[in-house]
């Protein structure tokens, strides 16, 4: 049986990744969905880019753009840096490149290059990295951006009063659209949760990975889900975001 698995934000944290993936004994069978965020934060950021170019070559996987990963692109592109990412994790995604070989950047480039801005599967369940901005829809999204950097999609479903049923006037448009939508972008740490938490129809898979918390892959259709060991518990000599 096929299933439909969604990875939260893993931010240089390979060790994590390979024990959800062993935890959810994850096969051939199944559909991995990342959302994003695959750098900035642990030290094995550029492992983890090969390591999920590997594992897409056995099995079935679709990759989401993450904010995080769009910054490491443009350093590996065109050197472009600066120090808001240096401070939140660019410095340990530079230093995990320092002996990785020009081969091997190229095809790190065309895994940036193709990774997606959002996915929408036959059962109309959207997945994407931070949401979307435009109330028609994402199809009608000005700006690419907003699928990997806004907040205000979660801030939306987290602050929606429960009272308010869907074919409400009120109620927002742009929960509307799907069945459900699974993100990732903003730790539901912040909001004192450390598993996958549904709010409306949003279903948000970060889990803190790149601070205190775990990484998590989740069933999107049983919503049964695995976790690491807190991530910086994996990698005790290392602050990652934490400092």
């Amino acid at each position: 049986m096929t299933r439909t698995l969604a990875i939260g934000d893993i931010h240089g944290g390979l060790r994590a990744l390979e024990q959800i993936l062993e935890r959810a004994k994850v096969t051939q069978d199944d559909l991995l969905i990342f959302l994003g965020d695959y750098v900035d934060g642990w030290s094995e950021s550029a492992q983890t880019v090969s390591f999920l170019i590997e594992l897409s070559k056995t099995h079935n996987c679709i990759f989401m753009r993450g904010n995080h990963d769009d910054l490491a692109y443009q350093w590996l592109r065109d050197n472009t840096k600066n120090d808001t990412w240096l401070n939140h994790g660019g410095r340990s995604t530079m230093k995990s490149y320092e002996n990785i070989t020009q081969e091997t950047k190229q095809e790190h480039l065309e895994f940036y290059k193709n990774l997606k801005d959002y996915h929408i599967d036959e059962q109309n369940r959207m997945f994407v990295h931070a949401g979307f901005q435009n109330r028609n829809g994402p199809e009608f999204e000005h700006y690419s951006t907003a699928f990997y950097w806004d907040r205000t999609f979660w801030e939306m479903a987290v602050s929606l009063d429960k009272r308010i049923k869907k074919e409400d006037p009120e109620y927002p448009m742009r929960l509307q659209y799907h069945k459900e939508i699974y993100i990732g972008h903003t730790p539901v740490t912040r909001i004192a949760r450390d598993e996958p938490t549904q709010m409306a129809n949003v279903w948000n898979v970060d889990t803190g990975a790149a601070f205190k918390g775990k990484l998590s892959i989740i069933d999107a259709d049983t919503k049964e889900f695995w976790q690491s060991d807190p991530v910086y518990t994996l990698y005790p000599d290392e602050e990652g975001r934490n400092a």
